[in-house]
């Protein structure tokens, strides 16, 4: 008898359960765990990015403002030169003996010198 009881009350309150548990609404995901991806995206992005296209930027940037006449460089074209002389947006390039061009100073993408520091 009582056994017969306790598997009544056991499976009475194991019906109520159910139907407490189908009642309830899901509960959705938290707010922090809809920020985590799109914040870890920004910033894998940044480190493989942004970042390092600020690096060349910046690097570049000095490039242009150390050069000064003698250094041999190449432009976005390929045209390898020494600088003979530097104005404001300008460089003029000795490409060959009595040749000199003029070309836009951004358009000047290094130097031969850090060419030959990559190929080492």
């Amino acid at each position: 008898m009582l056994t017969k009881f306790l598997t009544t009350l056991m499976t009475e309150h194991l019906a109520i359960a159910q139907e407490v548990a189908a009642s309830a609404p899901p509960k959705g995901p938290s707010m922090m765990e809809v920020l985590i991806m799109p914040a870890g995206f920004l910033v894998i992005m940044y480190f493989f990015m942004i970042r390092p296209q600020q690096k060349k930027s910046k690097d570049h940037a000095e490039l242009l403002a150390n050069l000064k006449s003698g250094d041999e460089v190449v432009t976005s074209g390929g045209i390898i030169g020494k600088v003979k002389s530097v104005a404001e947006g300008f460089v003029s390039l000795e490409v060959s003996p009595n040749t000199v061009i003029k070309v836009i100073k951004s358009n000047v993408s290094g130097s031969t010198k850090q060419s030959k520091d990559l190929v080492k």
